[in-house]
């Protein structure tokens, strides 16, 4: 992907996310019934102290964050973050949030313990550069932290998932056949585990380690 068309694909993706921020919560409303148990099963492992949610959306996550953190969360859309800070007030969450691209941080090397994702890198343009740059920015050992759906493991409800991709990214703008632990292992980190939660294989817990220096040195892979 030429720079062009990367820059294409966020603003698309940017415009896509500002235009169902009004209604996002309603057309999420029932799987939410079941992202929430999940929600709080990843945030459960959350440590700290410092932390960066990334997509933070509509702020689905706020009410799972556990006390005593200092949480900075990022969205590429407006309308989205407007959201957030309307639900932050409401639970009175002390989160920092801002405006900002999973693929080009505006913060300094080694600036957090953890990232925080759900239901992100489906549809970030380049995961593999979105990853990359959590982890320069995670400090040496510090943790990654994902629920996301990815390809599912077994070999007919994958080529499905497959083949339904396309129409799924022209209409909603979501991958639905990442292989999203490859693509972590692929960035320079180390699983340390991870979890199915649902649909046999097709939603996954997974919990990443920074453990090589290089990431905090820079010269990343």
């Amino acid at each position: 992907m030429t720079d062009s068309e990367h820059t294409a694909e966020t603003e698309r993706a940017r415009r896509s996310y500002d235009r169902i921020a009004p209604l996002y919560d309603l057309m999420e409303w029932l799987p939410e019934r079941r992202y929430r148990s999940w929600r709080s099963r990843l945030w459960s492992e959350v440590r700290g102290p410092r932390v960066l949610e990334v997509g933070v959306g509509t702020g689905r996550n706020l009410p799972f964050h556990p006390p005593g953190l200092r949480v900075t969360a990022i969205d590429l859309s407006p309308k989205m973050l407007s959201h957030a800070r309307d639900r932050a007030r409401e639970l009175g969450t002390d989160v920092d949030l801002w405006e900002g691209d999973v693929e080009a941080l505006e913060f300094e090397d080694g600036s957090f313990d953890e990232v925080v994702a759900t239901f992100v890198f489906c549809s970030v343009p380049d995961p593999l550069v979105g990853l990359r740059e959590v982890r320069r920015v995670l400090k040496p050992h510090g943790r990654l932290l994902l629920l996301e759906h990815v390809r599912a493991r077994n070999a007919i409800l994958g080529r499905a998932m497959d083949l339904a991709n396309p129409i799924s990214v022209r209409t909603t703008g979501v991958n639905i056949n990442r292989r999203t632990v490859e693509t972590v292992q692929q960035a320079g980190f180390e699983l340390e585990w991870v979890e199915d939660v649902g649909l046999r294989g097709v939603f996954e817990l997974i919990v990443a380690l920074c453990s090589c220096k290089k990431a905090y040195q820079f010269g990343l892979p």
